[in-house]
């Protein structure tokens, strides 16, 4: 039978009408959207919600650090002996136990008892794991006895600074202080959408979380809007929101997946709330810089300061490299062990063998044949945990023999005449006498935190190096503080207009405003930081709210109001996070005293000493403030409501002293405690014990004009004219134009002579600080009369006072990362 062209035809029309009905159905899928604003209403969903359409992510990170951060304390999941084991510790002992199912531990109390307290939570998985108690205030604290999980034995993290002293109930560092309390210290870096939810009115804690470890949506964002149009089913994702996550990282930079990892692996501090995966780092957050006692000279890890602020100073960052190219991102784990990892990228041939790690006799995998050996050396924290320096850097001891920055060389090769220079000596051998990382910015912080002339150059050069990554750029900028001129000046701030945001908030707070007046500073401030008020980064708009803050007097009834409303509500808003800390108080404090607030200024300073009444330099602040209310007549009724009254003053003044006194024995190099505690005497008006203070700051920092200046002040009240001399002759070195030193010699020589005596300088007033022997020591008889104005009492022009705004911890700064 002949086959008809109708035979073609109709499955021809079928498929045509098919594939019409099916580019109809893709147009609507791809037409039918969400409204553009629906991730911003996104919510989380929890884990089981991924499992579906995950299961292999799901499985790589089920048992992962991030499955284990935080977990209820169970048989499954305690590693520890609680089988009536006890652990000694000075005259402290910590007893674990059980009591049916419950994990108990009887230990000392915040009151010095010993009490029962049952093990609520596991933290942790390895190399340690430690334990956590929950209080009736909400309060969960970490304790210090944990359990080495390798080694199968309990040990005792100390804190970096007292780590051979018994640490005594009340002590912020006790394991019921706030140095271990999970809530501000820990919480929302082990689990996910963590609320802190603090009660400041009853000092209580009511914190919550989604999800008790680090589960998918930490890291992807809430995912309610995700598995909505997962569960659709259609062609294509939303060309809206495309897979409906706030954080997208597939094909994203390298930054974005660093910046995902960063608010958990940085020091930093939160500057504001709310914070969501994608989010951009510096709107939430302002890491630390690569400043001393945190970070060695030369960007090396000193303290606990994970991982962030190291990588970024790399060149593997600059060259697009991400944490998840050698860490699978759900199981934590890396992707290949040994050379193996670097071989990715690092041709085998040449880096992997002898010709390269110089180590001929080494046995293949022995630790000298290791990249991350010699190139991501480890630091060890808490007590047994190994981390790696992710700034993957070239060894270098010569800048060990120059300004003794650590190098790796050194920790195996610990022989006589191993020393830096030797090791310094082979590396020229090999390499020659250039390094390639040269200048190294390590020369420009090492001479910049020393005051050298040199420093200065260096920085600039550190500054302008388009290889330097914006930490170091930005370290610098802050570093120049250090070198007060006009050039130095112009290059912060020309830095206000750098296009990294890191940059520009480094420059705000370092910025130098040169002023006469107040009023000439509000104008010069309004010039060069009212622009970055609506800078496009949140990191520079709240640092620029700060800096107008604390620089000003008074905002009220300035131009400032209206420009700075919406940067000082972010300002609060970061603030208010922290209000169970006193420099968050202490900051809220100031801001009321500038928009002209004296009450909500003195309940916050109020606040600051009830949260933590253990610091220092608060109660000297509060003084000051209550001083200035009761002066100003205009004031009387809020300085009698608020109870500015002298006794409430100077009782205030005599608990600071007796803190400035703990402080001393805590730190008994640091010359403002001494500053401080000489200038609260004086107030007091307790001078023998004043000069004492004063003598000491000055034999501590015999190049401080000020701590001189209090000195020969005190001594002309006192009548002590051959001291006030010697401080006077040694202020006249240290600034041979300034008036005051004039005015008070000339006022030593007009007291001797009214005693018809003559001077005789016989000894220093500090061994430290004695005249040269061959320099014209300053007496009665050789000083000539200064101009008019300078016959002035010094008590009409006092020493400047001390800057009391910052509360001082005792030891271990807190907020340092995690217990």
């Amino acid at each position: 039978m002949p086959i008809s062209r109708s035979t073609y035809r109709w499955p021809a029309v079928g498929l045509g009408l098919a594939l019409a009905v099916f580019a109809a159905l893709a147009a609507a899928d791809w037409y039918r959207t969400v409204p553009p604003d629906a991730l911003a209403h996104a919510t989380y969903v929890g884990r089981e919600q991924c499992i579906a359409c995950h299961q292999e992510q799901y499985d790589l990170w089920k048992g992962s650090d991030h499955d284990r951060a935080m977990e209820l304390a169970t048989d499954e999941t305690v590693l520890g002996d609680f089988n009536d084991a006890k652990f000694s510790r000075f005259d402290e002992t910590t007893h674990f136990f059980r009591d049916g199912k419950k994990f108990m531990v009887n230990a000392e109390g915040p009151d010095g008892k010993y009490h029962d307290y049952e093990i609520k939570y596991t933290f942790g998985v390895r190399p340690l794991q430690q334990y956590m108690v929950e209080f009736p205030d909400g309060r969960v604290q970490v304790l210090r006895v944990s359990w080495d999980v390798d080694k199968k034995k309990w040990f005792y993290v100390a804190p970096t600074d007292a780590t051979q002293e018994r640490i005594e109930a009340g002590d912020p560092l006790h394991w019921t202080g706030l140095a271990q309390n999970w809530n501000t210290m820990c919480a929302e870096c082990h689990s996910t959408d963590y609320h802190k939810n603090y009660d400041l009115a009853t000092n209580t804690y009511h914190s919550d979380f989604f999800e008790i470890d680090v589960s998918c949506e930490a890291c992807h964002g809430p995912g309610s809007l995700h598995v909505e149009l997962a569960n659709r089913r259609g062609l294509f994702w939303d060309r809206n929101v495309h897979y409906g996550l706030t954080n997208e990282m597939k094909g994203a930079l390298n930054t974005r997946q660093v910046e995902t990892c960063a608010p958990c692996h940085s020091r930093r501090s939160i500057i504001h709330p709310d914070y969501r995966p994608g989010d951009s780092y510096l709107d939430y957050f302002q890491p630390l810089m690569l400043d001393a006692g945190l970070y060695h000279d030369d960007g090396q890890i000193l303290d606990e300061v994970y991982e962030y602020g190291s990588f970024t100073q790399s060149k593997m960052y600059h060259k697009g490299v991400r944490c998840s190219d050698c860490h699978d991102p759900h199981s934590l784990k890396l992707k290949y062990e040994g050379n193996r990892l670097c071989a990715q990228c690092h041709e085998p041939g040449k880096y992997d063998g002898a010709g390269h790690n110089h180590h001929p006799n080494a046995a293949p995998g022995s630790p000298e044949t290791q990249c991350v050996t010699c190139h991501m050396p480890h630091s060890t924290y808490m007590e047994i945990d190994n981390r790696r320096d992710h700034s993957i850097r070239v060894p270098r001891p010569d800048l060990t023999v120059k300004y003794g920055t650590p190098n790796v060389c050194n920790r195996c090769h610990t022989k006589p005449h191993e020393s830096a220079q030797w090791a310094a000596d082979q590396v020229v051998q090999w390499y020659g006498p250039k390094r390639p990382d040269d200048p190294h910015y390590a020369e420009a912080f090492a001479l910049a935190r020393r005051g050298a002339p040199e420093g200065f150059a260096l920085l600039k050069e550190a500054i302008e190096k388009p290889e330097n990554s914006e930490i170091i750029q930005a370290t610098a900028i802050e570093l120049l503080q250090n070198y007060p001129t006009p050039e130095s000046a112009k290059i912060r701030r020309d830095a206000l207009s750098d296009p990294n945001a890191m940059v520009r908030a480094a420059a705000v707070r370092s910025l130098a405003v040169d002023a006469e007046n107040q009023q000439d500073l509000v104008a010069k401030l309004l010039k060069d930081l009212g622009p970055k008020l609506d800078d496009r980064s949140r990191a520079v708009r709240t640092a620029a709210a700060d800096r107008i803050v604390t620089d000003v007097d008074s905002l009220e009834d300035s131009q400032f109001r209206s420009a700075l409303e919406n940067a000082i509500k972010e300002y609060r808003a970061g603030h208010q996070i922290h209000l169970d800390r006193a420099p968050s108080n202490m900051s809220l404090g100031m801001m009321a005293m500038s928009l002209g607030d004296p009450e909500a200024a003195v309940k916050s300073m109020r606040d600051a000493i009830r949260v933590e009444p253990y610091l220092s330099r608060m109660r000297a602040q509060l003084a000051q403030y209550l001083e200035t209310l009761a002066a100003d007549p205009t004031q009387a009724a809020v300085a009698a409501k608020v109870g500015a009254t002298p006794e409430e003053i100077n009782k205030l003044r005599e608990e600071e002293i007796e803190l400035l006194k703990r402080d001393e024995k805590l730190l008994p190099q640091a010359a403002t405690v001494r500053h401080m505690r000489g200038f609260l005497l004086v107030k007091l008006g307790r001078l023998d014990e004043a000069r004492e203070a004063f003598i000491k700051a000055c034999e501590l920092a015999p190049n401080q004009y000020s701590y001189w200046e209090w000195l020969a002040s005190i001594c002309v009240d006192q009548k002590r004219w051959e001291q006030a001399a010697l401080a006077i002759q040694r202020m006249s070195q240290l600034e041979p134009e300034a008036e005051s030193w004039k005015r008070l010699l000339y006022q030593v020589k007009q007291g001797v002579e009214a005693e018809g005596g003559t001077l005789s300088l016989q000894r220093p007033p500090t061994e430290e600080a004695a005249a040269p022997p061959d320099s014209e020591t300053p007496t009665a008889n050789a000083a000539e009369k200064p101009e008019e104005k300078s016959e002035q009492k010094p008590a009409e022009s006092p020493p400047t006072e001390p800057a009391v705004t910052t509360p001082v911890q005792p030891a271990e700064a807190a907020g340092a990362g995690t217990p």
